[in-house]
């Protein structure tokens, strides 16, 4: 759970996030503010990437997308 308590970290936190969802090896995110993203930190998580576009961000988690995606829900 740790990995996931860091992601969401870097993702801005719960406020930031409009929608999570995993696809394939990675994380599909809707955030209100992509200023607030900070790819150091998720770098730093483990992850393997960021890829932006406007508010759409995709962080490159490799295979245990899915888990990472329940394992941050289940924070809330």
């Amino acid at each position: 759970m740790a990995k996931a308590e860091k992601i969401l970290e870097g993702l801005g936190g719960f406020d930031n996030i409009v929608e999570i969802e995993p696809c394939i090896t990675r994380l599909r995110v809707v955030v209100v503010d992509p200023s607030q993203v900070q790819d150091a930190v998720l770098k730093a998580a483990g992850t393997f990437g960021v890829v932006r576009s406007g508010s759409a961000i995709q962080v490159v988690v490799g295979p245990e997308a899915d888990t990472l995606a329940e394992d941050i829900e289940d924070l809330r």
